[in-house]
């Protein structure tokens, strides 16, 4: 049976799942309590998660570290008040996907006992002012990234996608979409300015504590991928890899989706995940069932799914490898057949592109191919058995590392002096003008030293035939 879903991508937000309560205590030890003074500036109780993340940070002046959760623009500032464990931590996240796996991290630091307040604008498109586990610093803007801002981003991708030859195709995506960039850029960028030109919101963030200057000195990156994904690379010692942190055990489906995926019998059901891009639902079959939101993780997890049809998002594709569920792949932009590929090269996915899924039954032929050969499962489900052989969980990994920096007051142990290094030093600027000097000097001294040569040939010439003339006038 074929059940295609439409997920929580940035067109389709899931419904807020309700707070079980106050965050459960810290064993063995009660988590360590912090004060979270008064705040001034449209500072509210809030409710609202999603994340997907990258968070970048600020340091502090002299009781904050900044820590870096990365994969895009996020900011995480820490700030430790001298008479407590706990700590104050402000987020400025991105809109969209970002948001839907931040808020898992976020959820966890409160559990945990830290206070956490949120930096938004006032047209966020996912991140609610009202919370149980943070608050909320609201800044007026005009515009930001929201959904229609988004939706005609991919409605013009897959138009070109679809319809263009393939070099005109990579033309349009390279070249034609540099305004849409420039203007999601000039979007995030009159936020930042609103938020610094904010005297009462600069004053009232100086007051807790953060200190709003941009640097890089990082003290902990979070890095959202591990090598079961991600190929090898040269890294370093304050670099943490924390790839599927937001994966779980599956838990029991509703009702309803247990009962239409027990009546698939033996034959199991396909999973398809495209957000708000899928099928008109007149033109499914009576074996489909179509919903607005979906568990996809608890689905992933149920032992009658077969196969996951998917975009590419870094979520559900992480979240396929925890479960061992293999995927045939549309992917539509960003980081999306980057994501595919990864899997494709591990034998556990088929990849398919806009402009030939629906020619010569390209569609049906891949998934064909995928749940007949049992290759594609087997090697899914390696790469599940290899990313949870862990000596510890991504979740509990970052955890650790975030209050190993509150509770030493940074990490510069870790971290690479490189930061310091002025650009043309950081950049080799200097090592290259040097060599390119010494390749100078070496290749004028080489053409003085052939000039003289030829000087001194050309006069041994001249001399040589004055002498044959004198001889000849003799």
């Amino acid at each position: 049976m074929a059940v295609p879903f439409n997920s929580p991508t940035p067109f389709n937000k899931p419904p807020d799942p309700p707070m079980q309560g106050p965050p459960p205590p810290r064993s063995p030890a009660p988590p360590p309590r912090l004060h979270f003074p008064s705040r001034s500036h449209q500072m509210r109780s809030a409710t609202r998660h999603d994340a997907d993340a990258s968070v970048g940070t600020l340091p502090q002046l002299n009781t904050m570290r900044p820590i870096f959760f990365c994969s895009t623009l996020v900011l995480l500032f820490v700030a430790r008040p001298r008479s407590c464990q706990g700590g104050n931590i402000l987020v400025v996240p991105i809109e969209g996907s970002h948001w839907i796996n931040m808020k898992i991290l976020l959820q966890a630091l409160h559990a945990r006992g830290h206070n956490i307040t949120i930096v938004r604008s006032s047209k966020s498109w996912y991140i609610s002012e009202n919370s149980t586990y943070y608050k909320t610093v609201t800044v007026p803007v005009e515009r930001s990234l929201d959904q229609r801002f988004i939706t005609r981003i991919v409605s013009e991708i897959i138009q070109f996608e679809r319809g263009a030859l393939p070099l005109t195709s990579f033309l349009h995506i390279t070249f034609g979409m540099t305004s849409t960039t420039i203007d999601a850029h000039s979007a995030i960028g009159e936020f930042i300015a609103a938020t610094l030109d904010d005297q009462e919101l600069m004053r009232t963030l100086k007051e807790n504590k953060y200190d709003l200057q941009i640097m890089l000195d990082a003290d902990i990156w979070l890095m959202r991928v591990d090598f079961v994904f991600e190929y090898p690379r040269p890294t370093m010692p304050n670099v943490v890899y924390m790839g599927g942190f937001q994966c779980k055990p599956a838990e029991p489906l509703p009702e309803h989706l247990e009962e239409f995926v027990q009546s698939s019998g033996e034959h199991g059901v396909i999973i398809m995940s495209l957000g708000t891009f899928g099928t008109d639902q007149q033109q499914l079959g009576n074996n489909t069932l179509l919903v607005d939101w979906m568990p996809q993780n608890d689905l992933f997890g149920h032992p009658k799914t077969k196969l996951f049809v998917a975009h590419g998002g870094t979520n559900g594709v992480q979240e396929a490898m925890y479960h061992g569920v293999p995927v045939v792949g549309l992917p539509v932009f960003f980081d999306q057949y980057d994501n595919l590929l990864r899997l494709k090269e591990r034998g556990g996915a088929e990849i398919l592109t806009l402009r030939t899924v629906d020619k010569d039954d390209n569609f049906l032929a891949a998934v064909k191919r995928v749940l007949n050969d049992p290759s594609y499962r087997m090697n899914m489900q390696r790469l599940s058995r290899l990313h949870r052989d862990a000596p510890m969980k991504p979740m509990d990994s970052a955890l650790f590392w975030i209050e190993f920096v509150m509770r030493h007051k940074g990490a510069a142990h870790l971290r690479t002096e490189s930061y310091r290094l002025p650009w043309y030093s950081y950049h080799s600027v200097d090592v290259m003008l040097f060599l390119a000097g010494i390749t100078l000097l070496i290749v004028m001294t080489f053409a003085a030293l052939a000039r003289c040569l030829c000087s001194r040939c050309v006069t041994w010439k001249r001399i040589l035939l004055d002498d044959s003339t004198c001889d000849g006038s003799d």
